[in-house]
């Protein structure tokens, strides 16, 4: 009988790791992140990301049965540290740069750089630190969505240029490099290394992410993405019908083969929301980026509604994320974020730290 007994330790983890849909509970106590002070009656948590909505509601899920075990309420001391990720150990992780996150999708229309622009203010909303690149060199319209077309990169060393400063996060783009109405008439080698220069020569701040707005399509850009920069995980962005699934598959599959790991699938405008009336009708379809994620066994990350307030908000630079006047329509991208951040750290291995070798004379 005494042999069965299982001790607060192993009770209290039990308790949090039951009321925790997620699973990463279990990965937090086995990285050390999550520590429970029996004595003091104390969980210590070093949070590897950031997710406010998660933690509130685990320690409200546990508090009466924590109380139960420890005979008195329970403290929670709580400190964040993002961590690198990676699933290919054979890359480095940039030196500003914890996380690289590619938007990615198969084709155009979908709504990917509005995604990618308020998926990236979610995360600095959270907690982050968050920079954007946009890398469809082609159509750059990451600086008119975060109403910063008109500004231009300056450099305080003549080598690297300074990101542009929006909402909170930092970004930069082809387009703060060209007139708006310059058309881009370069060949793949061209743009490839127009790219480069931009994530290279680019003075990043220390980032916790860097969100990447992709160009549609499998072309040269995205070879460039996936073989020359230490992405972390890509994430790719669909609408219902099948004329998009079927170009959301090709974006999948290509990422599978430069070994890069797909974090889920994102269906947008999966629901029409009227403004006037709220009545909502599934114009292009329901349930095809969740049957696309069950066919390629991925998560599904979430349903982004079809409302004509998003396109407002990016037209005047001014995203429905941090606008925050509507509650409703930016709680999906804050639910977003956080459910792509436990992902990453639940699903990938912590990055090592490079190591500096000095040469002594």
């Amino acid at each position: 009988m005494f042999f069965n007994k299982k001790s607060l330790l192993d009770k209290v983890s039990a308790c949090l790791q039951e009321n925790d849909s997620t699973q990463v509970v279990a990965k937090l106590i086995a990285n050390k992140a999550m520590i429970i002070d029996e004595k003091g009656a104390t969980i210590k948590i070093k949070m590897p990301f950031y997710a406010p909505v998660w933690l509130q509601n685990l320690q409200l899920d546990c508090a009466a049965k924590l109380e139960k075990l420890f005979g008195k309420a329970v403290s929670w001391e709580v400190n964040h540290q993002v961590v690198a990720l990676q699933n290919d150990s054979s890359k480095s992780v940039l030196p500003k740069i914890k996380n690289i996150i590619v938007v990615a999708s198969g084709k155009g229309g979908v709504g990917k750089s509005t995604v990618s622009v308020n998926l990236a203010l979610a995360l600095a909303e959270n907690g982050a630190q968050v920079g954007i690149l946009d890398a469809d060199i082609y159509g750059p319209s990451i600086p008119t969505m975060l109403g910063v077309k008109d500004a231009k990169p300056v450099s305080s060393d003549g080598k690297l240029m300074l990101p542009i400063k929006a909402h909170g996060i930092v970004c930069n783009s082809i387009g703060f490099l060209v007139a708006e109405e310059d058309a881009m008439i370069w060949r793949g080698p061209m743009a490839s290394k127009a790219l480069s220069q931009v994530i290279n020569e680019t003075d990043w701040q220390d980032l916790d992410y860097l969100v990447v707005d992709m160009p549609p399509g499998t072309g040269d850009i995205q070879l460039t993405m996936s073989q020359n920069v230490p992405v972390t995980a890509a994430v790719v962005v669909t609408t219902p019908q099948d004329v998009a699934l079927i170009d959301a598959k090709k974006g999948i599959s290509m990422f599978n083969k430069v070994a890069v790991n797909v974090a889920g699938i994102i269906e947008n405008m999966s629901l029409y929301s009227c403004s006037q009336c709220g009545h909502q009708e599934a114009i292009f379809g329901t349930g095809g980026g969740k049957k696309l994620a069950e066919q390629f066994n991925l998560p599904f990350l979430g349903a982004l509604p079809l409302h004509i307030t998003y396109r407002e908000d990016t037209d005047q630079g001014i995203p429905t994320v941090v606008k925050g006047e509507s509650e409703v329509l930016s709680a999906p991208f804050l639910s977003l974020a956080e459910t792509l951040a436990i992902n990453l750290y639940r699903d990938l291995t912590i990055a090592l730290p490079e190591i500096m070798i000095t040469n002594l004379k």
